[in-house]
């Protein structure tokens, strides 16, 4: 789109041209009706003219969070002239890691463990005139939305403003409470520590055991502590057999007779890190064992370790003089309990619904207190990982609040040297949001579209919707329940617009209405003719490249087909049914993402929507006296274009059982 112009596109070629015979009839009609469809859009568009706030749009980035993420995100942003304002809780930059020895490898030959760059980190960022550090710092309120954030944060009694483009949050994540393995010993035997402690010794430079601080010569290492557990975190902690490889070259290093001896399920050193992993193996003094741990006593002042070793299947039990418990992480989002309760908060519990149907969640800590009338917080994945939520498949430094970026371990377990390239792309995703947003156009995954919703508020019941079901928190309300539009924080998928019973939101390239003579652009045959017409209703994120994809491997389908694209299924609004099969159209196929706790919908919850909706429609068929087989609803992936000839035929042989519709030539 540019200034003062608009322009769609008829797409013959992929979905007439190429999956269709030359020189038929049907072919032919298809042709026709796909302009005709395009040039009832283009009809009723208006020129584009970005957003413009009326307030300045700044474009400095706040980093929540001074741990080696947090420190790299910040570095790479002034590097590439941004400002920043570094917020961190403690009265210490650093995080997690500035109390360890060295770090597990980030650069190649990935050998062996390397020295703690926090320190050097903390120097730059101090030093840096485009970064802004707040330490004992906490941030009490965000308010508004991208390049118009206005942040207060708190620190030594007193509170400061700062107006923000966007946020990279990079709070990290805690280690998994040892207090809770009590079945490995913990808390039972003395000499049972965790990673952190066997850390803190190392610093020190002397491995002994807490029970009567003699020389440990042997220590074993237990993995998987809590991790990859139904009882506990049900996933891998991803850095945890890094930093038990890197412990036990501490050992070694430090008392060359010291013996390792490492228990793990399976041991995680991908990619280059093998090589860290093979110089371990080669080591005389560090014994690897595949197996499950079945028993931890004490006998004769050393603790006596059993497992039950997988590969052979057979018993193994080791003495050793120290346990060190391999405890995973936790995202710092998933402790909502214990961190609210520190800052004498109640726990955010955000519960919103569709009819009966449960639409969100929100159990997170306290971050950035977000001035959203969904919660305070970005969402977390919809299962039991406690992690911000992520559209891993197709933009995985996304969140579901415009403009916020969580990067490194707050966001996913990962080890150092991921965490930093986390922190880097969660920084250029920032840059690239106040610049996308300041010229008025929106971020991924409709980068660059200049369009947003409007809203004929006069004929707004209040009914809640579009604030609800949004799935990025654009609307706030009033007092009196009106929905306020921060268009910044807007993706432009047109949920909101689908959502509105009275059809008061539109787009000027895009409308219920709009959409709604597209449909009525299609030349509908008469029953004699014997040429049922069927709508395709596709999301353009993978159904519509779907169908493109069949069309360039060359796979025909039903000629009966017209393809109507939409931004989400979500933005499918009933009052198109109602069009459609009162045209005298047989059928309506909504093709959209697939749904789900994997996030294929790129709106997150688009299709999940439709298909709620969809199932209401039972009384505008029942009032039309027509059959619930002329609707169909498909979850599809971009990759499943094979499957769509099958698809399609299939529901148009059923259409052809059922009849034409008789609303034909009326």
């Amino acid at each position: 789109y540019g200034p003062k112009v608009c322009m769609e596109r008829a797409n013959l070629r992929e979905q007439v041209i190429w999956c269709h015979p030359p020189g038929d009839e049907d072919t032919q009609m298809m042709a026709e009706d796909q302009i005709r469809i395009s040039m009832a859009k283009v009809n009723g568009m208006e020129p584009l003219e970005g957003f413009q706030p009326e307030e300045e749009m700044s474009k400095r980035i706040m980093v929540v969070g001074g741990g080696l993420a947090g420190l790299t995100a910040a570095l790479e942003a002034a590097k590439a002239g941004y400002e920043v304002v570094l917020v961190e809780k403690e009265n210490e930059l650093g995080g997690f890691l500035k109390d360890a020895l060295k770090i597990t490898p980030t650069k190649p030959p990935y050998e062996g463990p390397e020295d703690n760059p926090i320190p050097e980190l903390v120097k730059e960022v101090e030093s840096d005139p485009l970064i802004k550090v707040y330490k004992g710092a906490k941030v009490e309120k965000t308010e508004g939305g991208p390049c118009v954030f206005k942040a207060f944060i708190s620190q030594n009694g007193s509170t400061s403003e700062e107006n923000i483009g966007a946020i990279v949050l990079a709070t990290g994540a805690l280690p998994y409470e040892p207090e809770k393995l009590g079945h490995l010993g913990y808390g039972k035997y003395p000499d049972v520590i965790d990673s952190a402690k066997f850390e803190e010794m190392a610093k020190e430079g002397k491995i002994v055991k807490p029970s009567d601080g003699s020389q440990a010569k042997s220590v074993a290492f237990v993995l998987c502590a809590g991790s990859r557990d139904p009882k506990h975190l049900v996933y891998c902690s991803a850095s945890c057999c890094l930093r038990s490889l890197k412990q036990a070259k501490y050992l070694r290093d430090l008392d060359p007779d010291g013996k390792a001896f490492i228990f793990y399920k399976d041991i995680r050193t991908s990619g280059l890190f093998e090589n860290f992993y093979r110089a371990m193996q080669d080591d005389p003094g560090v014994f690897l064992t595949k197996g499950e741990i079945t028993d931890i006593t004490e006998e004769g002042g050393s603790l006596l370790v059993t497992a039950e070793e997988t590969l052979l299947g057979e018993r193994v039990a080791v003495k050793a003089d120290l346990v060190v418990l391999a405890n995973g992480m936790e995202s710092v989002a998933a402790k909502g309990e214990e961190v609210v309760e520190e800052a004498d908060e109640e726990e955010e519990v955000i519960e919103v619904e569709e009819g009966s149907q449960l639409i969100d969640q929100i159990i997170a800590a306290s971050m950035l207190n977000l001035d959203y009338r969904q919660g305070p917080e970005v969402p977390l994945l919809p299962n039991d990982m406690g992690m911000p939520d992520s559209h891993y498949i197709c933009f995985p430094y996304e969140s579901r609040r415009s403009g916020i970026y969580p990067a490194g371990t707050v966001r996913a377990p990962m080890e150092p040297a991921r965490a930093i390239v986390d922190a880097t792309g969660a920084a250029l995703k920032a840059i690239q949001a106040v610049e996308v947003i300041s010229r008025g156009e929106t971020v991924h995954p409709r980068a660059g579209d200049e369009s947003y919703p409007d809203l004929f508020m006069q004929r707004c019941t209040q009914c809640k919707r579009c604030t609800v079901e949004c799935p990025f928190g654009t609307f706030n309300e009033d007092e009196k329940a009106n929905p306020i539009p921060f268009i910044t924080r807007c993706r432009r998928c047109g949920v909101c617009m689908g959502a509105c019973p009275e059809r008061i939101i539109s787009f000027k390239n895009y409308s219920v209405g709009m959409v709604g003579n597209m449909i009525k652009g299609i030349n509908v045959p008469d029953e004699y003719d014997e040429k049922p017409r069927i709508i395709i209703m596709a999301c353009e994120n993978d159904a519509y490249p779907a169908l493109d994809m069949a069309g360039i491997n060359r796979l025909s389908y039903n000629p009966w087909m017209r393809i109507i694209p939409v931004r989400c299924l979500g933005s499918m609004n009933l009052i198109w049914v109602a069009d459609a099969l009162s045209k005298g159209i047989d059928g309506i196929l909504f093709l959209g993402c697939k749904m789900g706790e994997d996030f294929q919908c790129h709106y997150i919850r688009g299709s999940e929507l439709c298909k709620i909706r969809l199932a209401k429609v039972q009384e505008t068929l029942d009032r039309l006296v027509l059959e619930s087989d002329r609707i169909r609803y498909q979850e599809i992936g971009i990759m499943d274009f094979e499957q769509l000839p099958q698809i399609i035929d299939e529901f148009a042989d059923r259409l052809e059982e059922i009849g034409a519709n008789p609303y034909k030539g009326f």
